[in-house]
């Protein structure tokens, strides 16, 4: 596993040991961010259900300022912490230990909001639709921000939402189905 663009292209990262994660793979991962921006200018991105931190590491080396993993394993937050160190990025990231929900909810506490939002849980267990709005009532998300969703296939995101416009839905390799949002004007004017 390794990051393929930006500022720390080619370096490797570690995977979280065992099999309670399944990492996103290099070429889901490059037509993902071909997608939402080759490349950032500043922001914060939050990476829920981080598992290794990829995704999260993959957009800090395309230029987002700071980003805030969260992963309720422990074996997932040792690892991120791992690769934050091995890419001296500890000044760039959080690093979280809890549940995606109690997550949002601490972040919005701090007035925290994001540019990014990639959410890859493990497959059939979180309702995506229940957690985004969430997310949109507590305003974490900003104005033109990208929420990334990568699902099982047998899985259906909703692709009419009165804030997000779908800007891509498709599968890769038969069983990986991804879905990418943008905040659109609604949501814009609502969070204003």
């Amino acid at each position: 596993m390794r990051i393929i663009a930006g500022e720390y292209k080619g370096r490797q990262l570690k995977a979280v040991p065992g099999k309670t994660t399944r990492p996103t793979t290099d070429k889901v991962k490059e037509a993902v961010f071909q997608v939402i921006g080759p490349f950032f200018q500043g922001g914060n991105a939050l990476d829920l259900f981080a598992g290794s931190g990829s995704l999260g590491f993959e957009a800090l080396s395309r230029g987002v300022e700071k980003v805030v993993f969260v992963d309720k394993h422990p074996k997932a937050v040792h690892t991120i912490n791992e690769n934050s160190k091995q890419l001296k990025l500890e000044n760039r990231v959080e690093i979280f230990r809890a549940d995606a929900f109690r997550a949002i909810h601490a972040a919005a506490k701090r007035e925290l909001d994001f540019q990014l939002v990639l959410l890859d849980p493990p497959y059939g267990k979180v309702n995506y639709e229940e957690l985004i709005n969430e997310m949109i009532q507590l305003r974490l998300i900003k104005q033109g921000a990208w929420i990334y969703c990568e699902h099982d296939m047998s899985e259906k995101l909703p692709s009419d939402h009165p804030y997000l416009n779908v800007v891509k839905q498709t599968h890769y390799g038969g069983t990986i189905g991804i879905t990418i949002y943008k905040m659109n004007e609604e949501g814009s004017a609502y969070l204003d």
